[in-house]
This record gives C-alpha cells, structure tokens and sequence, in this order.
C-alpha cells in the first residue's frame, strides 16, 4: 500500500514549490501581478482560474517556477489532484492557507492498484506541506481506508474468495487487537442457514463464512457494521448474461466498505464498542445450488421463498443483521452492491441511502455534504409491503415487478432490523467506471467518509 504518511507532512519551513489556487473572480487581479513571461506562459496555456485547469508558471531563474491550478466554485477533496498527475516528484505547498480536505485527494491520487503489474513503474512521489499538522493523521486514516477498500475490490475473485476476506479481517484485528469469529462452512445451517445457502454451491472450493470483528469496552454503545460479502455473483440459476457478470467480483465491495469503516472507527479509538460483521459467499451453480421457489428459513425464523437466486445478497445480509440485533446496538449500519436499480435511480456515483429514523438520515445527510462524499436518502416505503408478498412462505426475496426494486430490496433488509435499532442502510455501487483526478476507474468507496464523520459527531471522543 502507499505510504500516505510520507506524502503529507507539516510546514516547517521546507524548500517547496508554490501552488497557487486561482479563483475565476480573482484570476484577473492574479494575473496582472505576474511578470510579462509568466503573463504570456499562463496566456499559452489558456489558463483562465477555472476548476480543473492547471499551469505551470516560470519565475526569474531557469528551475524558479510555481503551480496554478483554478478553484473549484466550492473547495472540496479533489481540488489539488488534477496537479499530483501532472507535477514532477517534489515538494509542494499552497500559497495561501492550509490544504484542508483537499489534502486527502492529494493523497489519493496516488493510489495505484499494480498487484499484477509488477513491471510498473513506481509511482512518482509528490509530498505536500500543510500548516495543519494536527489533522495529518486523520487525514492519512481516511486515505488508507479508501486505498483499502479499492485494493479489496479490485482484486479478482480469484484471489478474493471468502477466505481472502477473512484474511484482510485478520489482519485487521491484529493491528487493533480487536476479537475475531469466524463461522463457517456446514457449521452455518444451523444458525445462518441462508448464508449457507447462498454459498454451498462453491462450498468445496469457497466456503461460506460469517465473520466478525469485535472491539472496544463493553459499557460504551454498542453499534453495528454490517457488510454483503459475496465474492462473485453469477446470479446463481438465475444467472446473469456475461456482460452483467463482468464486474461481479465487486460484489462483496459492502464487505470492503464494511471492513474499512470499522478500520476508521477502531484507529479514533471512538468509544463505542463495535461489532463488524461481513456475510461471505460466493454465488455460484452447481447441482446443490438454491433455486427458485425453493423456501429457506432465517436465523429470525422467516421463511423466504427465493423468487430470484440473484437476489442474494439481502440473504445473506439478513442472517446477520439478525445477529447483529441479537446483541440490541443503539446503531446499524450496512453496506451492499445490492441492486441494479439504484444506479439507474442514481447513477455510479451516488449511493442510495435508506433510515428508518429522520435523525439519522439528516446527520448522515449533513456529514455527507460538508465531507464531499454525497448519498442521497430513498423512502422505505410501507406501500411496496405487498410487491414481496407470498403465498407459501412468510416473505418472498425480491419481486416479480421490476418496479422499485432498491425499495423493495431495503424493505426485505428492514423485516430483519430489531425494533428500536436505527438503522442506516446504503446500497453503493463501489466502482468507478471512467478515472478522474484522485479517483482511477475500479473500485471505490462510496459512502464510507459520510458514515465515519457521522459516528465521530455521534460519539465524540471526551
């Protein structure tokens, strides 16, 4: 992984380079104090102070030259990561004020996933200055995390089974020495039995797996995390055609958000004591794979019947939120590339939030717009009850109408949500399919810095 910590370092004074941001309203001010061949520099390169464009503008001496890059109408995380793409290896500061939330895009725009490249040349180092030195090491957590949830899912099924999620659980809990269970395999029909059921095709190769992550001191508030870990999804019997299989091995990204967040939450030593749990499977055919019509029974006692193997997830998920909200967290959070709908509703970039409490959706709501990490809220509504209505079991998996499909597929999850736990539940598309400065095409988290800065207002450290 990058060294994050490397890349941002405190002012004190170093020899750097000078980037300056240019507002479109300040641009003429700005480029009237510059000398003539600096004028004429910034006129060759049709640099007029608006976001995204970038200049390098020379000085007096042949290696005396400074940055501009135009400010974004509002200041956000990726202002400064059109530059890092474009700035030789070196040492960078502002102009004018500290780099704020920008300097997490600085940061990220170094990511690289090279896993498979190991011909690649190293990425070029490019160390930004900052006079905030007490928000460095937040900031490089929020760059670690994201970084971790884009390896987790970048990486092939092959590669990340649910064994490999259980290993990234590992080595999670070895650096916060944090309690580990894993339940698995045959070990799941009793007392998870759709996650084994999900999973049992790819049983001899991928077993299916609960895993859990416990931390902190049991007298402070207990929350949840909760996260749809399914490998690849073929769509099982139902199976998808190639073009949608193409990118199932992001289907668990729920699991990578799930798994970052906790990371987040354990690094602030935030006094809540945390429950992750990731339900791992793989979707896969064989001729002991669950089929339409067959009816499973819930960890909470629900029969489903499986109108959709490609309605898996929630399945998976269901079994356990219920364990979740056996152990009554004030809190339950989820995350889950659940549904096809929600990007036709929102597109790649916005994940659909769904609350069964106001408040909660307002403060994630709020922490969403002032961290640049935007969810927008959809209804869970009541009235979609009957499109999950069966005849033969007390609840069917998905819909026969390919209306509301996210709706219906957050109120199948809330039919397993303990009265009196709020619960937050973001159904995200963890992937980026066309590159912008900070955020190269692949995987991506969506959501995760919204629900971290929420739980910091939410439980603050004294």
């Amino acid at each position: 992984m990058t060294d994050f910590q490397a890349l941002l370092q405190p002012d004190q004074g170093q020899i750097a380079r000078s980037i300056a941001v240019i507002a479109k309203d300040g641009f003429d001010d700005w480029f009237k104090a510059l000398p003539e061949r600096a004028r004429a520099v910034a006129l060759a390169a049709q640099f007029k102070g608006k976001a995204g464009e970038f200049a390098l503008i020379p000085g007096e001496g042949a290696d005396d030259w400074s940055v501009a890059i135009g400010a974004a109408d509002t200041p956000g995380v990726w202002d400064l990561a059109v530059a890092v793409a474009r700035l030789p290896e070196g040492t960078y500061r502002l102009s004018e004020g500290a780099p704020g939330q920008a300097a997490l895009g600085w940061l990220l725009a170094h990511y690289r996933f090279d896993r498979y490249l190991p011909s690649a040349e190293p990425m070029p180092q490019h160390v930004l200055l900052t006079t905030e030195p007490a928000s460095i090491a937040e900031t490089v957590r929020l760059a670690e995390a994201t970084a971790l949830v884009r390896d987790l899912v970048n990486t092939p099924a092959a590669d990340m089974g649910p064994a490999d999620l259980q290993k990234a659980a590992e080595e999670v809990t070895k650096v916060y020495d944090a309690k580990l269970t894993i339940t698995k395999g045959h070990d799941l029909q009793s007392g998870y039995p759709m996650i084994h059921a999900v999973g049992r095709a790819a049983d001899k190769h991928h077993a299916p797996r609960l895993i859990e992550i416990e931390w902190g001191k049991p007298a402070h508030p207990r929350i949840a995390i909760i996260g749809k870990g399914v490998t690849f999804d073929s769509g099982g019997l139902n199976i998808k055609p190639g073009g949608s299989m193409r990118l199932m091995k992001k289907d668990m990204g729920g699991a990578a958000h799930a798994l970052a967040l906790a990371s987040l939450v354990m690094a602030a030593r935030l006094p809540v004591r945390l429950h992750m749990l990731i339900a791992a499977a793989e979707n896969a055919i064989s001729g002991d794979a669950f089929r339409p019509g067959d009816i499973l029974m819930s960890r909470s006692g629900l029969t489903v019947e499986i109108d959709n193997t490609d309605a898996e997830g929630r399945l998976v998920l269901a079994d356990a939120m219920t364990r979740a909200g056996e152990d009554t967290p004030g809190l339950m959070i989820d995350y889950a590339t659940l549904t096809g709908a929600a990007r036709v509703a929102l597109g790649p970039d916005l994940p659909a939030m769904f609350c069964n409490d106001h408040g909660l959706a307002r403060a994630l709501s709020e922490a969403s717009v002032n961290h640049h990490d935007p969810v927008w809220r959809l209804p869970l509504w009541s009235g979609y009850d009957d499109m999950l209505k069966s005849d033969v079991a007390d609840i069917a998996n998905s819909s026969e109408s390919g209306m509301a499909g996210a709706i219906t597929a957050a109120l199948f999850l809330s039919k397993f949500v303990a009265e009196g736990i709020e619960w937050a539940h973001f159904d995200t598309f963890a992937w980026r399919s066309a590159a912008k400065p900070g955020r190269p095409k692949g995987g991506e988290a969506l959501g995760l810095r919204a629900a971290y800065e929420m739980l910091k207002t939410r439980y603050p450290l004294v």
